[in-house]
């Protein structure tokens, strides 16, 4: 089974280094990543879905360069055309700076457009957070990027707003319907529905609504989690069409009222109101790389405390629109994959033909022990000693999942020859097949060879094999992922999360999939715990139903489903210059 072995990414190490600046004059120069993006010649966006066979009835035009397509036109697409090959990108777990999947996954649409493969991209949108936190934006780097760069990774065509949006409707609906009398006697201690917005800010996680005089409200505690995480956006990426999107926001659970008996967003008549608000979100966006492979960029869930994965529709779409559909799910195969795999596949009935797993040299290091600081040192021991963090992930998708895996080495600037000879090395004692290539640099023409690993492995397609079955009980499945995909031993539930579970079961849900929120930098709930960690108890500290969604999302360690910024966040480094031109952005 081929290993490939892509080659240089200097994109995450700038995006490091900007992470880490400090602003003298509040102007910075303008990042090569920008630079590269703007001065490349957007295609018209029709002549975009004309690669795609897309007729101009189906494209609603936002601009230029961005389009949203009918809803419609994917009906008609599942009635006429059959689906082509699909092909997962995930990878090992990532160092605070990310390894640069999303690179590799538009440098490996171009190659595969370059081999003569009508192809297309099915990506996630950036959210703010990261963008102005420290991660960056999700658009790709050096030139193996989605373009228009700047408006993806910023406004775009307003989807996370929509979603933003139509969840706050809903809580204010709660808050309203209390204040107005409460006919359903909600229980204001024990409203779990929680307001959103699209930016990192810790100081909303816990808060205290409603203070004030009379009209300003019932005063409760309440909370914020990112857009991102959202029941909201899960519901969204999750639904097939306008009527499932409306029946997904009715039986969204917001509480239970003074008999604990669950309160739905049907009961407060939100759902329609809410279907209306996302009546253009539910439409994919189409954009384009910069070497004008199709992509389909659209709804944009965080993998470490939401599912991860782009929209079902996207998806469908590109693959009834391409021979091959190049997508990606967030982190680590132990969280993005997983949920790909065991939630989003079995939601949509997808299966992937092929998977690429991403890692880095740096990676490998950060998993050998090294500390962020010291990963441009070079140091091949750790290298030898980190392996065992890919070799964990390739056995999960091979020897779980069934599925054939082409490893992409995604190599930093700053690797020696020595740590490169040695992944080489590690990767021949798994007995797979190395290939280097260079998609940051090269774009499409530097991702080749890895174009034509991941057809020649699509040969080997497997059937669907998953750790666990929905029928079994909830704590059963949780267990199974922890102790078969991550390698814990055991799984300790809190008091509070037992009781929960037992609620839901009772009520009927025991059925559906289990989204687990962990920390993305190691298989267990600890990120200090790096490598391949064994004999480590997974700690459950709480559950969450998200009845809209479809799954159990099930809090491990110490997450937040409100990250915070870093103590220098991108933020310090974007303005605008004399020209309005937007700088220091990645």
């Amino acid at each position: 089974m081929p290993i490939i072995i892509t080659h240089i990414d200097k994109h995450m190490q700038m995006n490091e280094n900007r992470a880490n600046s400090q602003i003298i004059t509040g102007v910075t120069p303008m990042n090569n990543d920008l630079k590269i993006a703007n001065s490349t010649v957007a295609e018209p966006i029709a002549k975009i879905a004309e690669k795609l066979g897309i007729p101009e009835e189906a494209l609603v035009p936002y601009g230029k360069d961005i389009a949203k397509i009918q809803l419609s036109y994917l009906t008609q697409l599942e009635k006429t055309k059959k689906p082509g090959r699909l092909i997962l990108i995930t990878a090992i777990n990532p160092t605070p700076a990310g390894e640069g999947k999303t690179t590799v996954s538009i440098g490996l649409a171009d190659a595969l457009s370059r081999r003569g493969r009508k192809t297309c991209l099915a990506l996630r949108e950036p959210s703010l957070g990261p963008v102005f936190g420290i991660k960056g934006g999700a658009t790709g780097g050096g030139y193996a990027q989605a373009i228009p760069m700047e408006d993806i990774n910023l406004h775009f065509t307003g989807d996370i707003y929509a979603v933003t949006t139509a969840n706050n409707l809903l809580c204010a609906m709660i808050d309203n319907h209390i204040y107005h009398g409460n006919e359903l006697r909600i229980d204001v201690k024990n409203i779990t529905f929680k307001r959103c917005m699209d930016m990192n800010d810790r100081a909303l996680r816990n808060i205290v609504c409603g203070l004030g005089v009379r009209t300003d409200g019932i005063p409760r505690e309440d909370g914020f989690d990112i857009s991102a995480a959202s029941e909201i956006m899960a519901v969204l990426c999750l639904a097939s069409g306008q009527a499932d999107l409306r029946r997904r926001l009715d039986r969204i659970t917001i509480g239970y009222n003074l008999d604990g008996e669950p309160v739905l967003a049907k009961d407060l008549g939100a759902g329609g109101a809410m279907s209306v608000i996302l009546k253009e979100a539910i439409k994919p966006n189409l954009v384009q790389t910069l070497e004008h492979t199709p992509v389909l960029m659209h709804g944009g869930p965080f993998a470490n405390i939401a599912h991860g994965c782009n929209s079902i529709i996207a998806t469908k779409m590109a693959n009834h629109l391409a021979d091959y559909t190049v997508t990606e799910a967030g982190f680590g195969a132990d969280l993005g994959a997983e949920k790909f795999l065991d939630i989003k596949c079995r939601a949509a009935d997808l299966w992937p033909d092929a998977v690429v797993l991403v890692a880095t040299v740096r990676a490998l290091k950060y998993h050998g022990g090294v500390p962020k600081d010291q990963l441009n040192t070079e140091n091949v021991d750790a290298v030898k000693k980190g392996i065992v963090n890919l070799q964990r992930h390739l056995g999960t998708l091979k020897n779980i999942y069934g599925l054939p895996v082409v490893v992409a080495l995604n190599h930093f600037a700053t690797d020696t020859q020595a740590e490169m000879d040695e992944a080489l090395k590690q990767t021949a004692s798994m007995g797979a097949k190395a290939v280097l290539c260079d998609v940051w640099a090269k774009g499409g023409e530097g991702a080749l060879e890895l174009a034509d690993a991941v057809t020649d492995s699509i040969l080997n397609h497997s059937s669907p094999s998953h750790p666990y079955d929905y029928a079994e009980p909830i704590a059963q499945k949780i267990n199974d992922i922890a102790t078969r995909v991550y390698g814990a031993e055991r799984v300790d539930f809190s008091k509070t999360a037992k009781q929960k579970i037992k609620m839901y079961e009772d009520q009927g849900y025991a059925n559906l999939p289990v989204c687990i929120a962990k920390t993305q930098y190691s298989f267990s709930d600890d990120p200090k715990k790096l490598g391949a960690p064994e004999n480590f108890t997974m700690d459950v500290r709480d559950v969450a139903l998200s009845s809209g969604a479809g799954f159990i999302v099930v809090l491990c360690g110490t997450i937040m489903r409100m990250p915070g910024l870093p103590k220098k966040p991108a933020a310090e480094s974007i303005t605008l210059n004399e020209n309005g031109e937007t700088i220091g952005l990645f």
